[in-house]
């Protein structure tokens, strides 16, 4: 450790500079003895360490999907010496899911990317085995509490700390542990559920949600139910119906069809599309394969125009997939009024749903939109009375949608799940005032419009990063975003979505499934915009408390020293380079190259 500076004099001298170990250093700041509140301040002492010394980090992350792999690798590299804990119920890291409709090599981080996928559209247990390989490249798996599920979460006042709950999957055992720091990466539709009709609890047959899915159930030659057109459900009934004996579709809301999610092309089909050997061949070039995915991720960042209502864009897609959808069903074509929306494309999420619109004019294919009144111990009754018995129901049906955690995490005896009734309430889709030190990964108003999902989520986390870095090397004890900020943000994104689809008269996860409700599952602006509000956070609409008991905000400053110049051979000079080596747009601005 470096020593302190003492400037004390013997008596008819000039002071003279000499060190000498001491704790602290007292200073008289009698000229400043109150705070802006009123409340006495305390001697402030000067804390006898390097700037660069700072004290440990305790952070909590929670979930380890695609969010909490990616915190793994990049978190403790962009804030070097953070103590994290990684929890997830989950044996293992990922979610093998079903067939993404979005294409693999958009659908990986953009650090670490795989070239050699088997398919365009890879299916899930691909999917989660690339992101566990990337846990693995990466040692996230040092960091993972494998099984262990958060229950609760309460904010210690006087500790400044975070109490959790931590219960033992096998064991149903509780623990209790405390951290500085949570960060919530569980996913907008981890809490997947049943519907609750009268009567589903007597039903007999084979009852199962797409989320829990039986990998023993066979369909064939079987009486089944399909509850749901959402995305699980429009590749449900093309996957199942060539193989059923009749297959009842329930839909009680309409949809578009789309043929791709992000204009990438033709789209998903309901047979695999391999890539050919050559081409894969081709993408062992990092050259070729760069240009490749460049030229694939970049139309996912130009389909803004097309949320805004009345605009040309939206209406085009309007004739256009009306044109595909009458097209794919014209052997039954009176399904095409039951099916088209009155509402403006993308007012709910769109889905390509291969095969799908071809299944249902199928002739052992029942599409029903009379509504479900009740379940009996042999099948489903709809509104009209009739009933029809099944062997098996599969709920497509979701999960929670209205943003809101699943778990008590309270503040100021306050639950974040009522201080989000009936709306989440964020300040950029990363935080919420009155619950100190708490984060999101993925939450409310954090995905913007257009652009790719890992792509803003490592933006994200590089965003908590630099907030993280500061809270760690500032002797910064609590931190949460203003009232007046957060307020101001909800006016700008309201404002905003009133000029979008958003707002037409269709139930979507966007809105918490009220129609017409405020939107919190979309960032206000495109997925470049988004990236441009993150890459300079806005430190003056934080509201921040100090270690120092002083509550001085540069007690972190230390002794005046660094820990370098405690070692004789480091490197004091780092920003000195070669000439032809130096971008005058980023020198002198690297945080790690002091």
């Amino acid at each position: 450790m470096a020593p302190s500076l003492d400037t004390s004099s013997s008596p008819g001298t000039e002071p003279v500079a000499r060190f000498v170990k001491k704790d602290s250093v007292s200073i008289d700041v009698s000229n400043v003895p109150v705070y802006e509140d009123g409340s006495a301040r305390q001697t402030f002492r000067l804390e006898d360490h390097p700037i660069d010394q700072v004290p440990t980090l305790r952070i909590a992350l929670i979930g380890a999907g695609l969010s909490g792999i990616t915190a793994g690798v990049l978190l403790p590299v962009k804030v070097p010496g953070i103590l994290l804990q990684i929890f997830e119920k989950n044996a293992d890291v990922g979610d093998p899911g079903v067939r993404c409709d979005i294409p693999a090599n958009v659908y990986q981080s953009t650090f670490k990317p795989r070239t050699q996928w088997t398919e365009e559209y890879a299916q899930g247990a691909e999917i989660r085995d690339y992101w566990q390989g990337l846990a693995r490249k990466y040692n996230v798996y040092q960091y993972l509490r494998l099984g262990k599920k958060v229950a609760s979460a309460h904010w210690n006042r006087e500790d400044a700390q975070w109490s959790l709950a931590v219960e033992n999957v096998e064991t149903r055992e509780m623990k209790q542990e405390t951290f500085d720091v949570i960060i919530t990466a569980i996913g907008r539709f981890n809490a997947w559920r049943l519907p609750d009709y009268p009567g589903i609890q007597d039903y007999q047959g084979h009852l199962r949600h797409t989320s829990s899915w039986d990998s023993n159930f066979d369909p064939t030659g079987k009486r089944v139910a399909v509850i749901g057109n959402g995305a699980s459900g429009v590749q449900i009934v093309p996957s199942i119906q060539p193989l059923v004996k009749h297959l009842n579709h329930y839909a009680r809301s309409k949809t578009w069809i789309a043929g791709s999610f992000g204009g990438e092309g033709p789209g998903r089909t309901l047979e695999p599309k391999y890539y050919r050997p050559e081409q894969l061949k081709s993408f062992e070039d990092p050259e070729k394969y760069y240009q490749y995915r460049k030229e694939v991720e970049s139309k996912f960042y130009r389909r803004l125009g097309t949320i805004f209502k009345d605009t040309p864009e939206n209406e085009k897609l309007r004739l256009e997939f009306r044109r595909l959808m009458a097209e794919r069903l014209k052997k039954k074509p009176e399904l095409v009024d039951e099916i088209v929306p009155d509402f403006s494309p993308n007012c709910r999420r769109l889905t390509p749903g291969p095969g799908y619109l071809e299944a249902l004019t199928e002739d052992n294919v029942s599409f029903i939109r009379t509504p479900i009144s009740k379940f009996t111990k042999d099948g489903i009754v709809t509104e009209d009375g009739i009933e029809r018995k099944v062997d098996a129901v599969i709920c497509c049906t979701g999960a929670n949608i209205d943003g809101r955690p699943q778990i008590p995490i309270i503040a100021h005896d306050r639950d974040l799940r009522d201080a989000w009734t009936p709306d989440p309430y964020t300040y950029l889709g990363v935080g919420t005032p009155s619950f100190p030190n708490l984060l999101f990964i993925g939450g409310p108003n954090a995905t913007g419009l257009s652009g790719t999902v890992p792509n803003q989520i490592e933006t994200q986390i590089t965003y908590l990063a630099q907030l993280l870095r500061k809270v760690h090397t500032q002797g910064i004890r609590t931190f949460s975003p203003s009232k007046v900020a957060t307020d101001d943000f909800v006016a700008y994104a309201d404002a905003f979505f009133s000029r979008t689809v958003f707002m037409d008269n269709c139930s979507s996860w966007a809105n918490g499934g009220r129609p017409g409700g405020r939107i919190h599952g979309h960032w206000p602006g495109s997925a470049s915009h988004l990236n441009h509000v993150r890459r300079n956070p806005r430190w003056e609409d934080w509201e921040w408390t100090y270690r120092n008991e002083s509550g001085n905000r540069f007690s972190y400053f230390g002794n005046g020293w660094t820990q370098k110049e405690s070692d004789e051979g480091s490197d004091l000079t780092t920003y000195l380079r070669k000439p032809e080596g130096i971008d005058l747009r980023i020198y002198h601005e690297e945080w790690f190259d002091l």
